[in-house]
């Protein structure tokens, strides 16, 4: 089918990367690629424009938050759904700072990591339970600090209209684009064009950036 979401297996370990793309493609993704490294994983995200790419973080060659990094700032509409037997935060952190939409421990079951691929290609962030929160509280840490250059660019606040404002504010306090679809009573594809008409007004590249950007702004405390 046109419409399967196509999808790249990264992970050093044969037979845990055959087992995952056997899941995924029993559940109905296109699974299109896959490699055990991390070098393999851009040149093949670059050849095949996954949608997902479920990635490792222990990865040979190339740490798989390098590859993350690279590979989203190759495709920034690539989406990472990070798999990882790590549960560290300072892993968990590091994956979200490279761009990575969510992260799942390993010991997550089939139903939970393919209900993950299906929400990380919609955009939405998805995270093992209990690492929300770490997340979010990362994003609060880092608006405190002043930008390292952007003071002088953002003197000119982009317009942004006032449905926007309203996703952003949710958006900054972590809700999903489903959560934020129904509270608005809009559909999730409507959810999601806000969000992309956010980000190229702000000029920013993902929604690491657009949290922080409504952090710093306050929006986060003005939705109750």
């Amino acid at each position: 089918m046109s419409d399967q979401v196509r999808v790249m297996v990264v992970d050093d370990h044969p037979m845990w990367r055959d087992a995952v793309s056997r899941d995924l493609a029993e559940a109905g993704f296109a699974v299109i690629a896959t490699a055990g490294d991390g070098e393999e994983a851009v040149r093949r995200a670059r050849a095949t424009s996954p949608q997902v790419v479920v990635l490792d973080l222990n990865l040979p060659a190339l740490s798989g938050a390098e590859a993350c990094r690279q590979i989203v700032g190759h495709d920034p509409t690539a989406r990472v759904l990070v798999l990882s037997a790590s549960g560290e935060h300072a892993d968990v952190l590091e994956a979200v700072k490279s761009g990575a939409t969510g992260y799942l421990v390993k010991s997550a079951g089939r139903d939970e990591l393919i209900d993950a691929v299906r929400r990380t290609a919609l955009g939405d962030p998805v995270f093992t339970p209990g690492l929300a929160g770490l997340v979010l509280g990362e994003f609060r840490r880092l608006a405190a600090e002043p930008p390292p250059a952007a003071s002088a660019s953002s003197s000119a606040v982009p317009q942004l209209t006032a449905r926007e404002t309203e996703v952003l504010r949710m958006v900054a306090k972590g809700l999903s684009y489903r959560q934020i679809a129904d509270r608005l009573v809009l559909s999730h594809r409507t959810v999601q064009n806000h969000v992309q008409n956010t980000l190229g007004k702000l000029q920013l590249h993902n929604r690491v950036e657009l949290v922080r950007y409504a952090i710093e702004q306050g929006l986060d405390d003005e939705l109750q």
